[in-house]
């Protein structure tokens, strides 16, 4: 037996058409904020969320038009606020502003907190602290991990934006946050947006020339680490470091 108050019939000859219920047609109980203040937030889709999380009228068709065009949170997560007003129809300036505040808050929540700064062991520790946030970045990131003497991580500034074959890396500013922050070895780390953590050509080049900077400036270059579904350490691969 079909629930009236949550769907809508269309009657087209002699097959009646059904079609899922649109926000302000569901049942008070049945609304996103209701389930997840009655039955928590895992039993809502990601549409649902978003919509929660908009309110509002126009929250569904806002969610749905956020999620036709990005597909991902991720992608939400790194568009511009004006840019999300400008694809959401009837999203406004701030409620974008919340939006990009609850998904940078549930990236922090992914990254474990330690009275401790991070130490890197193994390539994989410095590859999960950089996972969550660059493996969905659409554009070309290049960062590092600053360490301290025991392989801490002091801080992890952005670099560059855009492909290391076109943004013109120069080697020199490379290390000045290293210098600045008095670092003793740094991690390099760039993610490839197509999705393939494959070294390139580019990469192996790029390495070579920044581990032979690194012993001029007693400035240790522990490793270049690739990010895209996966990652991948150079280091591990023996790419440009037995070169330099």
């Amino acid at each position: 037996m079909t629930n009236n108050k949550s769907r809508s019939a269309l009657v087209q000859g002699s097959f009646i058409a059904y079609r899922p219920a649109t926000l302000v047609e569901l049942p008070a109980a049945e609304r996103p904020a209701s389930r997840i203040l009655r039955d928590g937030p895992a039993v809502c889709n990601t549409a649902e969320l978003l919509q929660a999380l908009i309110g509002g009228s126009k929250a569904e068709s806002i969610a749905r038009e956020l999620i036709g065009r990005y597909v991902t949170l991720g992608a939400i997560s790194h568009a511009p606020v004006i840019e999300l007003t400008q694809i959401a129809h009837g999203l406004g300036e701030k409620s974008a502003i919340r939006l990009k505040a609850a998904l940078e808050l549930g990236r922090r929540a992914l990254v474990p907190i330690s009275d401790e700064r991070p130490q890197i062991r193994t390539p994989s520790d410095a590859a999960q602290l950089l996972m969550v946030e660059m493996s969905s970045l659409e554009q070309e990131e290049v960062r590092t991990l600053l360490l301290d003497t025991r392989n801490r991580v002091i801080c992890a500034p952005m670099l560059y934006r855009g492909s290391l074959s076109s943004c013109g890396v120069r080697i020199g500013e490379m290390f000045k946050a290293a210098i600045r922050h008095n670092a003793a070895a740094l991690i390099i780390a760039h993610n490839h947006p197509s999705g393939d953590a494959s070294p390139s050509a580019e990469d192996v080049k790029l390495t070579t020339n920044l581990v032979k900077a690194g012993k001029l400036l007693d400035c240790e270059v522990v490793d270049h680490i690739v990010i895209g579904k996966n990652w991948v350490s150079l280091k591990e691969r023996g790419l440009g470091f037995n070169d330099a």
